[in-house]
């Protein structure tokens, strides 16, 4: 579970990224995230997996604050730009990534075949980041943050470059996830994949959430399309 309470953050001590945001997040769903760019979608990303502070408020994932060690050790977070350690061999990273959440040997060499194997990566683990595609690249920051098998997946655009196959496992993977009693938050420009994938989602512009709610209980309200939804809410924003 996530939840923000009340949190605001400034940049620069001028601009308001985010304006008194309260979301909670809950265990066995997947919930989306959807705004506009410059909407405040990665730094509310970036507060709940403690990368960034906010300067009030507070933010939790499963009951500990977003910045202690013990919450991060609960996250596997994917970010917007897969270009990282790219001189590193896939399986390097893997190993480094497994390294980081100390997960077992045995383990490790487990969950590196599985997710290769979903993820159509195996024969290429062993070359280096740099020679990938984007999207063979956004594969490998997948798998590497689903390496511990962390409980709360938290997911900045994740299917971005990535082909048909790939998403679809993707999303095949989230909701066994979720089926499971965990925690799934992804945010995601594509309005066609949110409502069909999303149990819950909420929607956020210019700092301030618009709407957080169930998926159907919006849809049967507006009685229209979320693309619609969601310009009107923006629009009016």
């Amino acid at each position: 579970m996530i939840e923000l309470k009340g949190v605001t953050k400034i940049y620069g001590g001028k601009v308001k990224a985010l304006d008194d945001v309260s979301l909670s997040v809950d265990d066995g769903c997947i919930y989306g995230f959807l705004g506009p760019n410059g909407a405040g979608k990665t730094t509310t990303i970036k507060l709940m997996t403690g990368i960034i502070k906010p300067d009030s408020g507070s933010v939790l994932v499963n009951g500990l604050p977003a910045m202690s060690i013990e919450s991060k050790k609960n996250i596997g977070f994917v970010p917007d730009d897969p270009n990282v350690f790219l001189r590193l061999k896939g399986v390097e990273y893997l190993s480094f990534m497994a390294d980081m959440y100390e997960v077992r040997s045995a383990e490790r060499e487990e969950r590196i075949r599985e997710l290769g194997a979903r993820f159509e990566m195996s024969s290429a683990l062993g070359d280096k980041i740099q020679s990938y595609s984007h999207g063979m690249r956004q594969k490998i920051v997948i798998m590497g943050a689903l390496m511990h098998r962390p409980r709360v997946w938290i997911l900045d655009e994740p299917m971005t470059g990535l082909d048909p196959k790939s998403s679809f496992e993707l999303k095949k993977m989230m909701r066994e996830h979720a089926e499971l009693g965990n925690t799934v938050f992804f945010s995601t420009h594509v309005l066609e994949v949110a409502e069909k994938l999303c149990d819950k989602l909420a929607v956020i512009s210019e700092g301030r959430i618009l709407y957080a709610g169930d998926m159907a209980d919006l849809k049967r309200k507006a009685d229209t399309s979320l693309e619609k939804m969601f310009l009107e809410m923006t629009e009016h924003a």
